[in-house]
């Protein structure tokens, strides 16, 4: 390896949103991250709350209205 040219690394603790915190080695003083191996779904085998809970109601509800056949409009006759 070229010298001076890499960043330093070191022993940081990582620290998730669900409280648990392990150690590991990065670039980087301090790490913090939302999903960790401890509270991922994958891993977990349940779901995790989100922030996000009906959302996906409120963008159907907002948009059936567009979705539904439009009745049939009566079209103007065009003067000869």
């Amino acid at each position: 390896m070229k010298p001076n040219i890499h960043p330093e690394m070191h022993e940081v603790t990582v620290h998730c949103q669900c409280g648990f915190e392990f150690q590991a080695r990065s670039t980087k003083k301090e790490l913090r991250v939302e999903v960790c191996a401890n509270c991922h779904p994958f891993y977990t085998g349940r779901q995790r709350e989100t922030r996000v809970a009906g959302r996906v109601e409120a963008f159907q509800k907002k948009y059936a209205k567009l979705a539904e056949p439009k009745a049939a409009e009566p079209q103007a006759e065009e003067a000869k």
